[in-house]
């Protein structure tokens, strides 16, 4: 019994030699056929490269700018092929910390992310851009997205109410509501507001809207070609019977009203708003014709009187009223009253005018808490 057992372990032990043995003698023929194969491609490779370092020197450099030609070429299709791979991760993390400005996926124009305030994003830093329609899309549908009026692409694009849309087909989409009119000769900016039914004052819109440009910002000049965007404006042949006009230029404010204390602001002067509260223009621009008082909007100390600097408001009034609010009155044509006294609710401060940057007689009324101004529609009674 014991023979056999020995027998056995002497099998097994001569069996684990043989796999050991095949074992070796395999990676040895792995590591010769290697380097055989190895020799011969690096030799072909020198053989390649001294055939063309020889050419290179026997021509004294004939054929190096083709060489160089060759390679930038290939260097330029491999970052155009493998460039989205490598870079795509870090634009997909850049877009999705900023956000979109508008939900424009099948507009084919750039993404409009920027780092500046909300407000100036929403509107695209003043940019016109095209949007392609899709299948199912409308005006309506279309406006709704860029949160626009209907009027305001069917103008635009010199639409009516009865035109159909066809997907393929192109729409120019503006930053916000109104007309986007070309320059002709021998227009002015007075000229091209009456045309859109605007009186002087209310051109106001078009110098303060900050993507308009002009030749100089004190006497507004422009010239024959360029684009102005107005906005709020109208068709002239809507102006008549256009909900949009009536609301933003032709709105009566209340009278004054009275000069009694209060923790609340009054309206300082009688007139139509001109220009209401926007991202470019945070105050109310109230105009009146024939010019009139201009009163405390609530009790405080007059802080600045008159015309101090050539910030384009012309002269002025800041009211503090000792509350954390602080108001601003522009543009008057008589300053009644000097910096450091106290005025009551009601009291006239000066006179409505059309100095500093304006366009014609009004007021510009700010109302401001902590260095933030804020929309005066919240706080007038």
């Amino acid at each position: 019994m014991d023979f056999i057992i020995l027998m056995q372990e002497k099998r097994f032990s001569f069996r684990d030699k043989a796999i050991i043995v095949d074992f070796g003698n395999y990676f040895i023929f792995l590591r010769s056929y290697i380097k055989f194969r190895g020799y011969g491609w690096f030799s072909k490779f020198e053989v390649g490269k001294d055939f063309i370092v020889d050419l290179l020197y026997k021509k004294r450099g004939r054929y190096a700018r083709p060489f160089l030609h060759f390679g930038t070429i290939g260097l330029v299709f491999l970052l155009i092929t493998l460039g989205p791979i490598i870079f795509n991760d870090k634009e997909e993390q850049y877009a999705g910390s900023v956000g979109p400005i508008l939900n424009s996926a099948t507009a084919y124009a750039p993404d409009f992310y920027t780092l500046q305030a909300e407000e100036v994003r929403q509107y695209r830093g003043g940019e016109i851009i095209k949007h392609v329609v899709t299948e199912g899309e409308t005006i309506s549908t279309i406006a709704q997205r860029y949160g626009l009026q209907q009027e305001t692409i069917l103008w635009e694009n010199d639409l009516t109410e009865t035109s159909k849309i066809k997907p393929g087909q192109e729409l120019r989409i503006l930053p916000l509501d109104g007309i986007r009119h070309k320059v002709a000769r021998g227009e002015t900016i007075f000229s091209i507001g009456k045309k859109y039914g605007l009186e002087d004052s209310q051109v106001q819109v078009v110098v303060d809207y900050p993507f308009n440009e002009f030749l100089s910002d004190e006497t507004f000049d422009i010239v024959a070609g360029q684009y102005l965007m107005i906005p709020g404006a109208v068709k002239p042949s809507a102006i008549y019977t256009s909900r949009t006009t009536a609301s933003r230029f032709g709105t009566l404010t209340p009278d004054a009203g009275s000069v009694s204390a209060s923790g609340s602001f009054i309206w300082p002067a009688s007139g139509r708003i001109t220009q209401g509260y926007s991202f470019y223009h945070k105050a109310y621009d109230i105009a009146n014709k024939s010019g009139g008082q201009i009163l405390a909007a609530d009790s405080g100390t007059v802080t600045t009187a008159g015309w101090i600097d050539s910030s384009g408001y012309g002269n002025r009034v800041i009211i503090d009223h000792g509350n954390g609010f602080v108001t601003l009155y522009a543009h008057m044509s008589v300053v009644q009253v000097k910096s450091g006294q106290r005025v009551k609710r009601g009291d006239v401060i000066g006179q409505m005018g059309n100095t500093g940057r304006s366009t014609g007689t009004h007021l510009h009324f700010e109302i401001r808490q902590g260095g933030a101004l804020l929309n005066p529609q919240s706080y007038l009674r």
